[in-house]
């Protein structure tokens, strides 16, 4: 005897595949994306274990001309300078 429900289970399945077709695939492709998000993001957040890299710059080794840069810069408490625009032109940012 021919078991004659196999035929009629793949018609359905095919007539199932063919009216929601778009929507499985969107659904399997946010699900991709949404993997590929994930796993992505577990990568950049493990830390490396490389413990055996030192650097070769040395903490608190600066040039003298660097220091001076430093120097001359002003806090945020001290009043700016006063800009200088050249004659006959006009600051667009000044009230």
């Amino acid at each position: 005897m021919k078991n004659m429900n196999s035929p009629l289970q793949l018609k359905s399945f095919v007539r199932l595949l063919r009216r929601y077709h778009l929507t499985i695939f969107i659904v399997f492709v946010a699900a991709g994306l949404g993997t590929a998000v994930f796993t992505f993001t577990n990568l950049l957040g493990e830390s490396s274990t490389d413990t055996s890299y030192t650097s070769p710059i040395s903490a608190g080794s600066i040039d003298q001309a660097t220091l001076q840069r430093i120097k001359a810069l002003h806090t945020s408490d001290e009043a700016t300078p006063q800009l200088v625009t050249p004659p006959g032109r006009t600051n667009p940012f000044s009230e």
